[in-house]
């Protein structure tokens, strides 16, 4: 799906971004990983370059995506080691930040939840259309661009004891769904993931964390012995939203666990017209009532 196509992944090192490094290299993809700890992006590289095809590229920069300054190094990097292209980011990054009872909460660690989670994949995904508008205006090509971004865990409903990051996510919906109503003209696509839940190191802090976590404890005891959410075949979504099989669909949260995606794209024209898989207010003549 993805033969040639020049991606960033951030947080790529491990876990979930290191599962859609790897999915991207079995589909063609030549990748840009990035993280905190190099060492480990090192490690990471190593191994995605043993099973990259002859010609493929999988290159690293350590950036921390709350730094706009390391952001804009990241993509300064890539669209050197590229030869000046680059065709998808996927915005993997982030942290699950503070857990308990919002009150109670460090204030200084639920901002950096939101610097990291929402903001800083707000300025990837600034940064990256910037540079897909300026390549669509310089070869005229019109081909096809693709923001990826990872959303989950409270977008959709309340997570009690989760607020830094429920808040963060949900952000992340909407700011897809603002971008690809402003970036659709330029041929550039938006949409996010929501990959289910997975047995990453956010699961283990979820259980170190005990009651301060409520429900939600028990619900991943449950999921650790179960082994969680398939991390390659939210991967897999991935790769065909950042590919052009995946043409048309644009600013929509995607479950890879409930949402049937591997039929999407004979839906793409359906979804133009709805507002299926986005955010939205439900109001009472949704539910039957008359309100009025």
């Amino acid at each position: 799906m993805l033969n040639g196509r020049k991606t960033i992944i951030t947080g790529g090192d491990r876990g979930f971004g290191f599962a859609i490094a790897l999915e991207f290299v079995k589909q063609g993809a030549d990748i840009c990983i990035c993280s905190r700890n190099e060492e480990a992006l090192a490690e990471a590289a190593a191994r995605l370059s043993d099973l990259a095809g002859s010609g493929q590229r999988v290159i690293y920069k350590k950036a921390d995506i709350a730094d706009t300054a390391d952001t804009d190094s990241l993509f300064a990097f890539a669209l050197s080691e590229f030869g000046g292209g680059l065709d998808a980011v996927v915005n993997n990054a982030g942290i699950q930040g503070p857990i308990g009872r919002f009150e109670e909460n460090d204030w200084d660690e639920v901002l950096q939840v939101i610097r990291v989670n929402l903001l800083g994949t707000m300025y990837s995904i600034r940064k990256a259309i910037s540079v897909f508008k300026e390549a669509v205006k310089k070869d005229g090509s019109g081909k096809d661009k693709s923001i990826v971004n990872i959303s989950g865990g409270g977008a959709t409903g309340a997570r009690p004891y989760f607020m830094g990051y429920a808040v963060a996510k949900t952000g992340v919906v909407r700011a897809t769904e603002t971008a690809a109503a402003e970036a659709a003209e330029f041929g550039i696509r938006v949409n996010a993931i929501a990959p289910g839940a997975m047995n990453t190191r956010m699961l283990e802090e979820i259980l170190g964390a005990g009651e301060k976590a409520g429900g939600e404890y028990g619900k991943s005891l449950k999921q650790k012995e179960n082994g969680g959410a398939s991390m390659e075949k939210a991967a897999r979504l991935a790769a065909f939203l950042a590919s052009e099989e995946a043409s048309g669909i644009t600013g929509r949260l995607i479950s890879a666990v409930w949402d049937r995606w591997d039929q999407l794209e004979s839906h793409a024209e359906e979804l133009k017209e709805s507002d299926i898989y986005t955010l939205r207010r439900i109001i009472p003549s949704d539910r039957g009532f008359n309100w009025d």
